[in-house]
């Protein structure tokens, strides 16, 4: 690079030129990428370039350059090789992701991280780090292993999400396929109940005609009988009236004697007609089915069927390196106690919510700015929360058995529903629109929708004793148990389906990118990586301060986790760890 505020000698003529190669044979390589061509005074073996007498000198000085290896005028080559008489123009132009208006210059072997000048500066002073200019050790990627890994790493991803579209796309499939055999059975379901209310609709019809029958025979009867009695003693009458008119005494002395014995008979018809109860009806809906149709909330449920073995095969855990890359203060103004985080998610990788639960409060982190940003007070303790949407949360409050949903919203937290549980719960994570709940009081694990209907209840006394926290993925559900010092692993039918033991003290879990399960064990003063089958585990993080909540982000593999020792200097910071 050239020197800033660097004079030309007083003895190099002024026409000297980028062409001149005639006056000058060995040149300061930095003046001449600056369109000016000086006479070299040295050497640099580690830039492998030419240097004037200020270039020379400010190279000793400058932080990146001290320690390079310096030949003197009499020592340093006394020939340009062609590669360096045209060099090219470095090809530095990607910002850098911390100071935008810089751009990546340098490579920290240190930390493997690329940095610009401010970088450089502030984090990775040449006393700490190996630094080095990208242009001096680009020129050794070429056809490099590390060249030809990163292209065996992204064809292996390429491959990797290939099988995994293929594998969706057909599973895919075969799940369409049983929704179409779900809609049949639904379709031929509903013909079913329609049938049956048919049979039952006709059992009351059939009943109302029937009583419908019944009184328009007794109605006949009763009609038959009195017109009958009605003409007979209609016939009677005008004969004695006849008999009486004509003064045939004899005849009208019998016949009224005939008719005192009829009346007797006719009254007697009369009499002896069945006294039938005549009614009006009302109908009243079956009250059984009535509430049925009120009460129900669906025609049925679905059951998932495993579309495959999802089991994963027993892995080894890879050996991680790991960096320590500071710590966020969350202790704020309105704290009155010193901190205690026992629950924390990830909404986007900036953004951290944690529960403190010594102060009641939810508390939105900025990791970017490492700041806390809003802050939540509860009336009650808060543990532990999980990400339902990128805008929902949900929190655990054992002391009042609910979980309370929690909505962000322009930077802001505020409270939403509340859903009543039947126990003391603990842990809490989302997957697929279900909710699975540790409680320790009485020891078991549940999963409910979003609404609190309880789907399954996982209980025993071989299983859970102390079900601390609890984490998901689509293919199983993992609890530490304090008590039973074991993970435990379970299928989303709530079967058993692994478990690893071994720990002092499981506390908090999380799953990383890759399917494996990092758990805090603060006994220990560590942080275990568990394979996805439960089958081995190594420790990631030693010599900790009684960690106790953590997760993880895939998106930068850094791991964030509190302390709990009681020490404001471990209670009132995250901790923030990189593992690659």
């Amino acid at each position: 690079m050239a020197v800033p505020g660097k004079k030309m000698p007083k003895n190099f003529s002024s026409s000297t030129s980028m062409s001149s190669d005639e006056y000058v044979k060995v040149y300061c390589q930095p003046c001449d990428h600056d369109g000016t061509r000086l006479p070299a005074h040295g050497y640099c073996k580690d830039c492998r370039e030419h240097l004037c007498e200020t270039c020379f000198v400010f190279h000793k000085r400058h932080t990146l350059s001290r320690h390079h290896t310096l030949l003197d005028k009499n020592s340093m080559p006394q020939t340009m090789s062609s590669a360096s008489v045209h060099p090219s123009q470095p090809d530095l132009t990607k910002p850098c992701t911390k100071h935008m208006k810089k751009v990546i210059e340098f490579y920290c072997q240190n930390h493997k991280a690329l940095l610009c000048s401010v970088c450089v500066t502030l984090e990775h002073t040449g006393t700490s780090c190996k630094v080095n200019y990208i242009p001096d050790i680009s020129d050794q990627i070429i056809n490099s292993k590390e060249h030809l890994d990163i292209l065996k790493s992204l064809e292996t991803i390429t491959e990797q999400c290939h099988k995994k579209s293929e594998d969706v796309k057909k599973n895919t499939a075969k799940s369409n396929s049983s929704l179409t055999t779900v809609l049949a059975d639904i379709k031929k379901f509903r013909i079913e109940i329609n049938q049956r209310l048919d049979e039952l609709k006709k059992q009351a019809e059939d009943a109302a005609k029937a009583i419908h029958q019944e009184n328009n025979n007794n109605l006949k009867t009763v009609e038959t009988t009195c017109d009958d009695v009605t003409k007979s003693v209609k016939k009677l009458s005008d004969a004695i009236k006849h008999l009486n008119t004509t003064k045939q005494t004899d005849s009208l002395f019998m016949e009224l004697k005939f008719a005192e014995e009829m009346i007797k008979d006719y009254e007697k018809s009369v009499n002896q007609l069945p006294a039938f109860d005549v009614k009006e009806y009302n109908f009243i809906p079956n009250k059984a089915i009535s509430n049925l149709l009120d009460n129900e909330g669906s025609l049925g449920t679905f059951t998932e069927k495993s579309l495959k073995d999802t089991s994963p095969p027993a892995v080894d855990i890879k050996s991680r390196q790991t960096s320590h890359q500071g710590e966020i203060c969350v202790k704020t103004s309105k704290d009155k106690r010193i901190c205690w985080i026992r629950g924390m998610t990830l909404l986007t990788p900036d953004l951290l919510i944690i529960t403190d639960s010594f102060n009641n409060a939810i508390k939105m982190v900025n990791t970017r700015s490492q700041s806390v940003t809003d802050q939540l007070q509860l009336d009650t303790t808060p543990v532990d929360v999980t990400s339902v949407t990128d805008t929902e949360l949900a929190v655990t409050l054992p002391n009042k058995q609910n979980i309370q949903f929690i909505s962000v919203s322009s930077n802001k937290l505020k409270m939403k529903q509340i859903l009543k549980l039947d126990g003391k719960c603990c842990g809490i994570s989302y997957c697929q629109g279900k909710l699975v709940v540790s409680f320790t009081t009485p020891a078991k694990l549940q999963i409910l929708n979003t609404s609190g209907t309880i789907l399954t209840t996982v209980i025993g006394e071989n299983i859970f004793s102390k079900p601390i926290h609890v984490t998901t993925n689509t293919n199983s559900i993992y609890i530490s148990d304090w008590e039973m010092k074991t993970v435990t692993r379970l299928n989303w039918q709530g079967e058993v389906i692994g478990s690893y033991g071994g720990m002092v003290e499981p506390g908090a879990i999380t799953l990383s990118d890759d399917g494996t399960v990092l758990v805090c064990d603060p006994s220990r003063n560590v942080i275990e990586e568990i394979a996805g089958d439960c089958s081995t585990g190594k420790i990631v993080l030693k010599d900790l301060n009684s960690p106790h909540a953590l997760c993880w982000c895939a998106g930068t593999s850094k791991l964030y986790f509190s302390c709990n020792t009681g020490v404001d200097k471990d209670n009132n910071f995250v901790q923030v760890f990189k593992l690659l």
